[in-house]
């Protein structure tokens, strides 16, 4: 019997309390969603895809995110305004001949669309101003 009544009185405690804190939860939700900010890495679709294909294509040889390797150089640095790629038509112009005597292969002989180009450069780009960090980056919402 002490069991049974137990289990009734805890019951409708716990009953009570998720009674409480059920509005009080939807509250701060509510809360969270209009006043949270938008990750500083949020990019649009097109960028989002290009970091897709950088994974896909680029970032066996030149490290996730574009950081480097010991054997290819970071694009990240590469794509500074002030350094050897400060172009996207310079970008597409190596992605599409390679570097052969450094191991690049020509990425349009292999059959890269010039769309995923462009996008892939649009996420390094990105990368190299430091507008999007490390990581997967957030899709923004259109509205």
């Amino acid at each position: 019997m002490k069991t049974s009544v137990w289990r009734t009185l805890h019951g409708a405690a716990v009953m009570m309390v998720g009674l409480f804190l059920l509005p009080l939860v939807a509250a701060t939700a509510q809360a969270r969603d209009e006043y949270h900010v938008a990750p500083r890495d949020t990019v649009d679709v097109d960028t989002y895809n290009g970091w897709k294909q950088f994974e896909l294509n680029c970032a066996r040889c030149h490290g996730e995110y574009g950081v480097g390797t010991s054997f290819a150089p970071a694009l990240i640095v590469s794509l500074k305004d002030d350094n050897n790629i400060p172009t996207p038509e310079a970008f597409i112009t190596v992605v599409c001949a390679g570097r052969p005597d450094k191991g690049m292969p020509a990425w349009c002989a292999l059959g890269l669309e010039m769309d995923k180009i462009q996008k892939i450069y649009s996420y390094l780009k990105g990368r190299a101003d430091g507008k999007i960090g490390v990581g997967r980056p957030a899709v923004r919402e259109t509205s």
